[in-house]
């Protein structure tokens, strides 16, 4: 059975390749593996989420939730210098992967670790997410009710999600199960980009 990007331990070949990649407005030279999300490079819905989200706060902390590879943290990292960016994935090569390529390009501030690692006290001012839509909306919810309320009072969060894999259903469900103001910023090539505030 091929992996998934959630799984936590790929058991494909940690075969490691670099990519020219465009990020934050230049080109940067980056790895990527299979067992990952996106091997390939930068995804369209990211891209999207990039391109489309507002510049991200100057400084705070700021999670970027199921990092794979790191094009988030790394986009995250670039435009806002002195913020803390904390990655988080539970496939373990996606973290290393993160943690290498931020070294890679001399971003200090980014930290790359597991989920459980990040400190249960720790709160954003931002989190930014494509986020893991094919673990199952169970899961999906479940993931989204632990990392959503941890945002600072003003803060807010910037995901994308696919319109045909149930990007307003999604909203609705955020907006009335978590009691936190969801809406549509934007519409691109199918995908949506939702804003969440407290």
């Amino acid at each position: 059975m091929p992996d998934h990007y959630f799984t936590a331990d790929p058991a494909s070949p940690d075969e490691r390749v670099e990519r020219t990649v465009r990020l934050a407005g230049r080109e940067v030279v980056v790895e990527t593996a299979p067992g990952i999300f996106s091997p390939g490079g930068l995804d369209k819905a990211t891209a999207i989420l990039l391109e489309e989200a507002p510049d991200p706060v100057p400084t705070g902390a700021i999670l970027d939730l199921g990092c794979g590879w790191g094009p988030i943290a790394l986009s995250l990292a670039l435009r806002s210098p002195d913020a803390h960016v904390v990655a988080v994935d539970v496939n373990a090569r996606s973290v290393d992967l993160t943690h290498r390529n931020a070294a890679r390009l001399g971003l200090d501030s980014v930290v790359a670790c597991a989920p459980g690692d990040v400190d249960p006290e720790l709160r954003f001012e931002e989190i930014w997410s494509n986020p893991p839509i094919r673990i199952g909306k169970a899961a999906l919810h479940e993931l989204l009710r632990s990392w959503l309320p941890r945002l600072t009072p003003m803060g807010q969060a910037w995901l994308v999600v696919g319109k045909n894999l149930g990007a307003d259903s999604l909203q609705r469900w955020i907006t009335e199960e978590l009691a936190l103001p969801t809406e549509r910023v934007a519409s691109s090539k199918g995908f949506r980009v939702l804003r969440v505030t407290r």
